[in-house]
């Protein structure tokens, strides 16, 4: 049962060389890349416009790379007044690895609503709170913390740009690598590679694969574009992703 790994580079190819070496057939198709996000430049305003206590919220490790190289060009460090949360484990540990900054992160599932859990964001009215995001992302964590009081601001640190494919000839390339499991890590993802396949393809083939998700949320937006046979995740970590590919592929 060959695998597709549809992350992003780098981590689409590290999830393929992780999988290699415990023997799985994997491929990798990365649909979105990234680049330079419009807000990056106004990072050290923002920043500025916190106070000892309030929030800086990080969506993901895309956002800390170009946010961190950001603040190096301009040559200032991460403040440690502020008390910093991210999405995920591997997010927080880029943080640390780069900065020493600890950022707490949901344990159980690694999901926004899961982060809006955690007991200092329920309880956060009159807080500030800067969230480091890509552009067109969700925006529960913006509008939920608004609704508890919290004065938002989100700074788009990287843009994500989908990639083109020829659609008959990519369908084909993955039909003779018998891919069987898909892996999949955000819903803009697994748009692309639904419309992506030629509907044949694609009714015939692709939402027949086993598919592997990272959320409940993923999990029903592929429930309505047909798939059955789908694995959730507990965090898009390529550690978590390995471990679940090698159970059930």
């Amino acid at each position: 049962m060959n695998i597709l790994i549809t992350r992003p580079s780098p981590y689409g190819e590290q999830l393929v060389n992780k999988l290699l070496d415990f023997g799985k057939l994997a491929y990798h198709l990365p649909l979105i890349c990234f680049s330079t996000g419009k807000e990056l430049s106004s990072l050290e305003q923002k920043l500025n416009l916190l106070s000892e206590g309030d929030f800086l919220c990080i969506i993901s490790q895309h956002a800390i790379k170009y946010a961190h190289n950001q603040l190096l060009d301009i040559g200032i460090s991460w403040p440690t007044k502020l008390a910093y949360y991210s999405i995920g484990h591997a997010t927080s540990v880029m943080m640390y690895r780069l900065s020493g900054i600890l950022v707490k992160y949901p344990t159980i599932q690694e999901t926004s609503e899961n982060l809006l859990r955690l007991p200092e964001l329920m309880y956060s009215y009159g807080k500030r709170a800067l969230i480091l995001r890509g552009n067109n992302g969700r925006t529960i964590l913006d509008d939920t913390l608004q609704r508890r009081g919290v004065f938002v601001i989100s700074c788009e640190c990287y843009t994500r740009q989908p990639l083109q494919y020829n659609r008959e000839e990519q369908s084909y390339k993955l039909l003779e690598l018998n891919i069987k499991t898909v892996v999949v890590t955000s819903g803009e993802i697994l748009q692309h590679l639904y419309r992506l396949i030629p509907k044949f393809y694609r009714t015939s083939w692709l939402i027949r694969c086993k598919l592997i998700v990272v959320s409940l949320r993923l999990a029903k937006l592929a429930r309505r574009l047909g798939w059955t046979d789908i694995i959730i995740a507990r965090s898009a970590s390529n550690e978590v992703l390995t471990h679940i590919l090698i159970k059930h592929s």
